[in-house]
């Protein structure tokens, strides 16, 4: 199996070292052939000069960067692209001819070390039956507001576009290679980016499978998914996002 993981990071220069780190040991723990595209998106900190050091280091780690701040769904969208650039490659079996890349499989996962790369063992084995696979957090370690705005969130996307989707914006999503120009964002800068892949995938009639992780505290760096200008950005995308629901 061969797994990209988008990586967007923006101002964290205290959790991507270890992010990574943690993903690379899971990754040789397991005989997963991994590739990290970490996407600095505009970070005014030392990010950067971090992302650089570690993949002078290995041929397994490609970076992105945005010369100033898009918003995480902008840094999403650019890693996936940067992964559907990367060359098919894949071993010979005994006796077989060489794939078409269908075992090549992309995934995101959040920088500031509140979700464990052990994780994806779960939601990798359902990559068999479903073409996305998306993570759940059974125990939400955030403050109270921002779950009070998740669950907000979740009704207003029911409201909106018609979709209900547990633990919709969870930062651990899997998915085959070959799906992503179907399901790629066109509306969603920001925090929508989620929002509007299911959207996609509901009027594909792409079913997907559900599976409960692990979320921890975030210990170091400052969140910013409450800020105003996230929150506005949302709204503006996802009023986009319906006008095109209407227009087809």
């Amino acid at each position: 199996m061969r797994l990209s993981i988008v990586l967007p990071c923006y101002n964290e220069e205290h959790n991507i070292e270890g992010t990574i780190q943690d993903l690379r040991s899971w990754g040789a723990q397991e005989g997963v052939e991994l590739e990290i595209v970490a996407v600095d998106d505009g970070s005014t900190d030392g990010t950067w000069g971090i992302l650089q050091r570690l993949a002078g280091e290995t041929s397994r780690i490609r970076l992105v960067r945005h010369e100033r701040n898009l918003g995480y769904g902008s840094a999403v969208r650019a890693g996936c692209d940067a992964a559907m650039d990367a060359p098919i490659t894949r071993s010979l079996p005994p006796g077989g001819e060489r794939g078409s890349g269908e075992d090549h499989f992309i995934g995101f996962m959040d920088s500031d070390g509140q979700f464990k790369a052990e994780d994806w063992s779960k939601l990798l084995p359902f990559l068999g039956e479903y073409q996305f696979v998306t993570g759940r957090r059974l125990h939400r370690a955030d403050p109270f507001i921002r779950k009070v705005n998740a669950k907000l969130f979740g009704i207003l996307t029911f409201l909106v576009l018609g979709v209900w989707i547990r633990d919709i914006n969870c930062a651990m999503k899997v998915w085959r290679r070959d799906l992503w120009p179907r399901i790629r964002p066109v509306h969603a800068t920001g925090a929508l980016i989620n929002a509007e892949m299911f959207y996609r995938l509901h009027r594909l009639g792409i079913p997907w499978k559900t599976v409960p992780v692990h979320h921890y505290p975030r210990l170091k760096g400052v969140q910013t998914g409450a800020h105003l200008g996230v929150i506005f950005r949302m709204f503006r995308d996802l009023l986009a996002l319906r006008r095109e629901g209407f227009q087809q």
